[in-house]
């Protein structure tokens, strides 16, 4: 109530009456949800009467919405001179029985989750999107608008898949630009490529993988698998966070694997390993190399989240979906095979693309993350996936490994 008095709407003779520890909140696009101070949850759902609700209308006539130093949404009253970080449409809120979040499953298209939505005021980053679900994500997302990059290795490639999608529709808005997740050094110079754009973030899509490859080393001494999965990955948010605060609320979504579960990352002492993030030749398998990076992933996504939300950025990891063909595979002639033979049973590349485009728009995810999702649903990974001890355990050696690589090559 003492809200609502700020607000100036404190005559209500509302019956909904939260218990103590609890507040009520709303998302950008009016969704209200209810934050439980005490056991530090939050839910849609109304405590007592296990109602969901919307805000109704627009805001009142001279208020406007911003987003503060930290990410948070605040409401400012320009009649009143005053900043609230209350929702002043709360106080009109109506059931939410004619308009909830629709569901998706395994047959959504990426398209149909994007039907309707005007996205020419964000800015999408993809990491190996010029082809498979990467493509399809960079296509879904600008036929709706948004600005769109591509971050690839092959240039030649990515230029194709800008051309191929301007084709579709030549006023989308999606350009190419060199990323070698090979090379921690191309990392920062793209970083910096980025910055000097002078462009806000608000989607970061971390997609690029390699599976099923033959051992070899990148230029920094470390094996190609786990860099491009994982490293790269964490440096490129490490040198563009920055940007993602500025441009609040924003999203990162690191694409992972259901393969997360059959593989552990822990010694004998039950720390995050190196010898198996990046074994020597001898000890090398080429799936096994893949699983543990998809289990990096989702660590990353989890401990990312913990550290950024609070500054209005989240981040999921997502499964694109089981049996789908993609090139990644192309190294292993066994599971080209297999899945040439399987593939009138396997998704589409705009079904693989639907629960990272999900997680990047829905609204009902507006500053929720933390979480992994297959098929558009949640899920729960692997017990090592949930383990916070590893996640922070693994960030620290990914800090350690990229500033070690960094004093190498002379601080490039």
């Amino acid at each position: 109530m003492a809200a609502l008095k700020y607000a100036g709407m404190d005559d209500t003779d509302s019956e909904d009456e939260l218990p103590p520890g609890w507040e009520e909140r709303s998302t950008k696009d009016g969704w209200v949800y209810y934050a439980n101070h005490d056991e530090m949850k939050t839910q849609w759902e109304h405590p007592k009467t296990g109602k969901k609700k919307r805000c109704a209308g627009d805001l009142p006539y001279g208020w406007e919405q911003e987003t503060d130093e930290k990410g948070q949404i605040i409401y400012i009253d320009h009649i009143n001179k005053r900043t609230t970080y209350f929702d002043p449409r709360q106080a009109f809120t109506v059931e939410d029985v004619m308009v909830k979040p629709k569901r998706y499953d395994g047959n959504t298209a990426a398209l149909e989750i994007l039907q309707g939505r005007d996205l020419s005021d964000k800015v999408v980053l993809i990491t190996g999107g010029n082809s498979g679900v990467g493509f399809e994500t960079a296509r879904s997302f600008s036929l709706h608008g948004a600005h769109v990059i591509l971050a690839c290795r092959n240039l030649t490639r990515a230029n194709k898949a800008v051309g191929l999608i301007q084709q579709e529709w030549h006023k989308a808005r999606v350009e190419a630009m060199m990323c070698d997740l090979a090379s921690l050094r191309s990392v920062r110079e793209f970083a910096q490529s980025f910055k000097a754009k002078k462009l806000p973030l608000h989607i970061l899509v971390c997609n690029a993988a390699v599976c099923t490859q033959p051992w070899s080393l990148t230029e920094d001494g470390l094996e190609s698998t786990f860099q491009i999965c994982h490293l790269s990955h964490f440096l490129l948010v490490q040198c563009l966070q920055d940007v993602l605060r500025r441009s609040a609320p924003a999203r990162v979504v690191v694409v992972s694997s259901e393969s997360h579960r059959f593989t552990d990352l822990l010694d004998s002492c039950g720390k995050v390993d190196l010898a198996l993030l990046s074994p020597p030749k001898k000890e090398y398998w080429s799936m096994l190399a893949y699983n543990r990076a998809k289990l990096c992933n989702i660590l990353f996504s989890n401990e990312l989240h913990r550290r950024l939300s609070s500054h209005g950025v989240t981040s999921n990891a997502v499964h694109p979906g089981n049996m789908m063909y993609t090139s990644i595979h192309r190294s292993w002639w066994l599971m080209t095979f297999l899945f040439t033979l399987a593939r009138p049973f396997t998704k589409s590349m705009q079904q693989g693309a639907a629960t990272t485009v999900y997680c990047a728009v829905a609204p009902e995810l507006e500053g929720l993350g933390g979480m992994y999702f297959n098929n558009c649903f949640r899920c729960l990974p692997s017990i090592q996936a949930q383990d916070q001890s590893s996640a922070a355990s693994l960030w620290e050696l990914s800090e350690r490994l990229v500033a070690e690589r960094r004093r190498r090559r002379g601080g490039d």
